[in-house]
Order: C-alpha cells, then sequence, then structure tokens
C-alpha cells in the first residue's frame, strides 16, 4: 500500500508541476497578483508530494519489502540499516526522485525566503522551475517508475553494489545533487529575467546567495566522492579524470566562474550577458552530466546502466531545456544594456580574465570527455582520454589562473595601479620563488612543473594573507586600529579569504601526492618485509572474519621506522556472498607530513594461498587535499553568512503598523 501511495503522489506532483508551470507566468503578463502568488502554494504543495513519495521508497527500503522491483534489485534483508537507508538513492530510480526532491526544494526555497524579490521576477523563477520539475517527473513517471511492482515476490534482494556500501558514498551523491540540481534555481531565475527583458545589479544580488549556496554543496559532494575513491578503491588516487568525475567537475568550474562573474554584475553593473549565460550554461553542463550518466553510454564505477531509451527522453529534455533557453539569450541579450566602463588594469578586468580562464579550463575538460564519445559514434573507434592529455592541457590554464587569483583581489574597481600592486607583492614573489627553489634542492629529481607549482602555491597564500593584511592596515596603523578594521571586514571578504587560501592548500597536496609519490606491489608471504619511503613494513598474515553481509580477509602490517614501531595496518578483502564481488577496504596512516597507505589483494595463486599480492604506497601531503577542500567550503559558507547576502531580509518598514511586503 506505501508503495501505491508514493505513485500516486508523484502523479499528483506532476500535475501540480504543470499548473505551477503556467498560471504564474500567466499572471504575471496580465499582472494577476493572485495567480502569481499561486506559485509559493503550489511549491509547497509539489514539494510536499514529492517529499511523500521519496518518504515511501525509502520506507520500502528500510522494511525490505521485495515486492517492489527497485528494493529487490538493490537491497538484502542482511545489509546493515545504514546502507538500506542509502540504497534509496542507489539505484538509477531512487537518484532520480532525490534529484527531483532537491529540484523542488531549491524552489520552495525561493518562495518562502526570497521574500525581497520583485513579485513578478519571483513568479517567473517559479514557473521555469516547474518546467524542469515537470519534465523529470514525467520522465520518472513515463520510464523510470521506482515503486514497480514485481510478482512473484523473490525471497531476498539482489543487494546494492557492494562498492556503494560505503558511508563515504552514502554521503557523496545528496551532497553532490545539492550542488548541481542547486544551479537549476540560478537557471530559472537567467530565463526568467530573460522573459522579463531585465538583468540589474538587484537581480544579481538576488541569485549570488543561490550560486554560492549550489557551489559549496558541490564542492562538498565532489570531495566526498574523491575521499571515497581514494580509500575504497585500493589504488591510492584520489582523482583519475573518469567521465563520470568529470561531468560533476564541469559545473564545478562553470559556477566558480558565475559566481565571480555575478560579483561583478551587482557591485559595477557589468557583464549581465556573460553572467546570464554562465548560469545557463552551468546548469546545462548538469543535465548534460544527467544525460551521459544515465543514458548508458558510459561504464563506470558510479555510472548507472540503464536502458539507452531512457537516454532518448534525457536527450530531448537536454534539447528542451538547453536549447530553448539559448535561443531566448539570443533573442534578449542585445537588447540588454551595458555596464560600467573600466580600464583594462582594473578589478573588473582581473575577474574578467579569470572567468575568460575558468570558461576555456571547463571546455578543455568536456572535449577531453566528450571527444571519445563522439569519435565512437561516428566511426565506431573506441579510445581512452586520461591524464596525460588533461595534465597538458587543463593543468597550465589553471597555474595561470592561480597567478591571476593572486593579483585580483588587491587590484581597485574601475582602475587600478598594477605597478603599486606589484610592488606590494614583491616579497610574495620573493617568497614563492625561495620555496621553488628550496624544493628544487631537496629533490632534483623532481618534475619541473612540481616545482613550479609549488612556487605558485606559496604565491596564492602569501598574496592572501597580504590583501587581507592590507585591508587591515596590519603594521601601518595601531594594533587596536588593525583588530577593528578586521572585525569589521564583512564575512564575505573573510569567505574569500580562506576561500583562495584553501585553494592554495589544495595544490601543495595535489602535487605532493602526484609528484613524489612512492609505490611498492609485490607479492608477500607471512615474514615478508618491504621498505617504502623509509618505512619498514612487515607482514604479519592474514585472518578471515565475517561481517553482517560478507567474509573478509584481513591483513596484518606492522611498520616500523629507523628499528622503532610506528603502527599497524590492516587493509581488508570483502567478498560480498550475495553479490558475489569483492571490494578492498584499505589501510591508511595519515600524518600532516603524508599517508602511508596499504591495500592487498587476491592471492598470487590458488596453489599458493600463503602468498598474497601487497600494494604499498607513501603519499606525500595527500591530506592537505582535504583540509584545502574544507576550508573551500568553508569559504563559501562564510560569504553566505554575510548580512548582505541574506535573501530572505524584509524591507524596512515604511511607517508605523506597515508589514514588509514583496516589491512590485
Amino acid at each position: 500500500m506505501i508503495p501505491e501511495i508514493g505513485q500516486f503522489a508523484l502523479a499528483l506532483a506532476l500535475a501540480v508541476s504543470l499548473v505551477q508551470s503556467v498560471l504564474p507566468l500567466i499572471g504575471a503578463a496580465r499582472n494577476n497578483v493572485i495567480w502569481m502568488r499561486s506559485a509559493t502554494a503550489t511549491s509547497i504543495l509539489l514539494t510536499a508530494l514529492v517529499a511523500i513519495a521519496f518518504a515511501a521508497l525509502m520506507w520500502s527500503f528500510v522494511v525490505s519489502d521485495f515486492t517492489v522491483l527497485n528494493v529487490a534489485s538493490n537491497s538484502h534483508s542482511l545489509k546493515p540499516m545504514l546502507f538500506k537507508v542509502a540504497a534509496t538513492w542507489g539505484s538509477h530510480e531512487g537518484s532520480l526522485l532525490l534529484w527531483i526532491l532537491i529540484l523542488v526544494v531549491f524552489g520552495l526555497g525561493v518562495s518562502l525566503l526570497a521574500r525581497n524579490i520583485p513579485l513578478k521576477l519571483k513568479a517567473r523563477t517559479l514557473a521555469v522551475q516547474a518546467w524542469i520539475s515537470a519534465g523529470f517527473l514525467s520522465f520518472m513517471l513515463f520510464t523510470s517508475n521506482p515503486f514497480d511492482r514485481v510478482f512473484p515476490a523473490p525471497l531476498d534482494g539482489q543487494d546494492l553494489n557492494p562498492l556503494l556500501q560505503d558511508v563515504g558514498l552514502a554521503m557523496h551523491p545528496p551532497f553532490l545533487y545539492l550542488g548541481y540540481v542547486g544551479f537549476s534555481i540560478v537557471f530559472s531565475f537567467a530565463v526568467a529575467a530573460l522573459i522579463e527583458g531585465r538583468v540589474d545589479p538587484a537581480w544579481a544580488r538576488w541569485v549570488r546567495p543561490w550560486t554560492l549556496a549550489a557551489w559549496v554543496f558541490l564542492t562538498l559532494g565532489i570531495v566526498l566522492g574523491s575521499w571515497w575513491a581514494y580509500y575504497e578503491l585500493g589504488w591510492g588516487g584520489w582523482w583519475f579524470w573518469d567521465p563520470v568525475e568529470n561531468v560533476s567537475f564541469m559545473p564545478w568550474l562553470a559556477g566558480t566562474a558565475l559566481f565571480h562573474s555575478a560579483v561583478v554584475t551587482e557591485k559595477r553593473g557589468s557583464f549581465k550577458s556573460w553572467t546570464i549565460l554562465l548560469a545557463v550554461l552551468t546548469f546545462s553542463l548538469s543535465l548534460l552530466g544527467t544525460f551521459i550518466v544515465r543514458s548508458g553510454l558510459l561504464t563506470s564505477v558510479h555510472a548507472f546502466s540503464v536502458d539507452p531509451e531512457r537516454g532518448i527522453y534525457i536527450l530531448g529534455l537536454l534539447a528542451v531545456a538547453i536549447g530553448g533557453s539559448l535561443t531566448l539569450f539570443a533573442i534578449r541579450a542585445p537588447e540588454m544594456e551595458g555596464g560600467g566602463l573600466f580600464a583594462p588594469i582594473s578589478r573588473e578586468a582581473g575577474l574578467l580574465i579569470n572567468n575568460l580562464l575558468l570558461a576555456t579550463a571547463t571546455a578543455t575538460v568536456l572535449f577531453g570527455t566528450l571527444y571519445p564519445l563522439l569519435l565512437e559514434a561516428v566511426t565506431g573507434e573506441k579510445i581512452s582520454v586520461g591524464p596525460p592529455y588533461f595534465n597538458a592541457s587543463f593543468v597550465p590554464i589553471m597555474l595561470v589562473l592561480v597567478v591571476v587569483m593572486g593579483i585580483g583581489p588587491l587590484l581597485s574597481w574601475k582602475r587600478a595601479d598594477l605597478r603599486g600592486v606589484l610592488h606590494r607583492l614583491k616579497w610574495v614573489a620573493g617568497l614563492s620563488l625561495l620555496a621553488a627553489l628550496v624544493v628544487w634542492y631537496l629533490d632534483t629529481g623532481g618534475p619541473a612543473l612540481a616545482v613550479l607549482s609549488i612556487g605558485l602555491a606559496v604565491w596564492l597564500l602569501g598574496a592572501v594573507l597580504t590583501e587581507w593584511a592590507s585591508r587591515i592596515k596590519l603594521g601601518e596603523a595601531p594594533l587596536v586600529e588593525s583588530l577593528r578594521r578586521a572585525r569589521n571586514l564583512p564575512r564575505s571578504h573573510y569567505g574569500m579569504v580562506v576561500a583562495h587560501a584553501g585553494l592554495a592548500v589544495c595544490m601543495i597536496g595535489f602535487i605532493g601526492s602526484s609528484a613524489w609519490k612512492s609505490e611498492v606491489v609485490t607479492f608477500a608471504e607471512p615474514g615478508t618485509h618491504i621498505e617504502i619511503a623509509g618505512f619498514d613494513v612487515r607482514f604479519d598474515g592474514v585472518e578471515q572474519l565475517r561481517g553482517p553481509n560478507y567474509v573478509s580477509r584481513m591483513a596484518t602490517l606492522t611498520v616500523f621506522r629507523n628499528g622503532a614501531y610506528v603502527t599497524t595496518l590492516k587493509p581488508e578483502r570483502r567478498a560480498y556472498f550475495v553479490a558475489g564481488t569483492s571490494t578492498t577496504e584499505s589501510a591508511i596512516r595519515t600524518t600532516l607530513a603524508g599517508d602511508l597507505y596499504a591495500s592487498i589483494s587476491e592471492p598470487a595463486a590458488e596453489s599458493e594461498q600463503s602468498k598474497w599480492t601487497l600494494r604499498i604506497l607513501y603519499e606525500p601531503l595527500v591530506v592537505w587535499i582535504w583540509i584545502g577542500s574544507g576550508l573551500l567550503a568553508l569559504g563559501g559558507v562564510l560569504s553566505l553568512t554575510d548580512r548582505r547576502l541574506r535573501v530572505g531580509a524584509p524591507r524596512k518598514r515604511t511607517g508605523p503598523g506597515s508589514i514588509p511586503v514583496a516589491a512590485e
């Protein structure tokens, strides 16, 4: 009965979304306040219906209702409760329902929180959001129903892919979807502004917090996925340029450009067309990723292998959403007023270069992701575009971007003194050069690009701190005055400082773990010693353990350094007897200097059960990737808490007894 309630709720949700996609638009055209305000009521109802459907599916997984095909295909009675809940979004159908839930929740957020947005713009925005909801609800009901029944019901389920039965990956999809689905509301704002024919600094101010919120969630989602791949897959890597990784990374790059562009539109009235275009393209890249992952084009550890006919449906939605919005942009963009003028050396110019570099980087990743698919579709030839292409094309662009990021925040609006800025950064430049020379001296065999990159990471970190120090006049004014200035700096500025510093810290982790990684892969039997990066690792043997739905063979590795005991590592190889597959559970000793990483594979041969394949790695500075990523997200959160970005702030009272109302 519960699944039928969920399916009925989805059908009602489709009907409500169709009403919301039409009525507020007509109301805005006719200046009918009641019809425009109906968007708020329909948003609440739509969210409630989709939430009921999602709860019904989760309940089916929790109680192991194997009469539901989705549950029977992706769960098992012996699975721990956490992963029964996580299996709700572990399949194509369940993840699509989560996708839609987040989509309508963002619409609800605008309807309830954005009280100071003009009523017409708000109504049109919610109507566009409903168009997207209707498209995906129809896709779900017609091709991907999560509540399909199976009769006779199996005695037990087939279990979820064991690789997905992990806490990190259980958290990864919700954050990832909150990110790139969150950009849908920015897309809706952009299309609504195009329909209205007006983009101004106030519009950019309303859009910024939603853009920033989606960017923070997407950052966390990507980092969780990278962290999961690092410790779960047993390869010792944190990024593989897998196409499915790329389709989440491209909206992040475009969203970063979008946020910076919106800042210029808000503060200077410039970049209006560019900001609108970036809003459309960022969500378009999210839709493109949805198509690639769900169309059956890819076989990946975190792609959904589904019927290609579903891909045709998504391709149709993609064509309507992207084609329609770009056509509308082409019609309206020439009518947009030009912004304020600025000199070639100014903060506006710096942000323009920032945007162009990010757009070029996005295009580079897009080409590397789509080219193999297009080539196979046209010629049937299969090729792989991997790290060599991306390292040669993407990395140099980002290094130039780091140089610009160090200079840009020190430039003033409209016109700046580049010579004065470079003079203030001379000590930072000297320090970064010294850091590069020290790294080169300590490791003359290291790649030249790695040495240069370390110097640029120090450059960015030093430039960020220099800009902050100049803002509070540290060393130029009495300490009390500097502290007062520090307290009065807006949180959005601290957000920028923390986020840019976070990127510098990430770079140190990227470079250290890529350029100076040590690795040993060997056959080992009890008593074998492995030397790596100054550590002596002794293999003590393997014992068999039983988990709730798997059998584990756990190795014991004792680690020494200079003859002294350091730690004991216990990597595992788990065999899931229902799914019939195995997973690697790595053991990692983490310090700020680097990770000692161990994983174990099957015995070298069935006749030699005492010999096991061991993979031991030393990953220098890799922990700084996670620290820097946390700083990136923290910077976004700090900016979001800035009172100037509170979209729900009511307008000032105009007289005694008056109440805040939405602007007309």
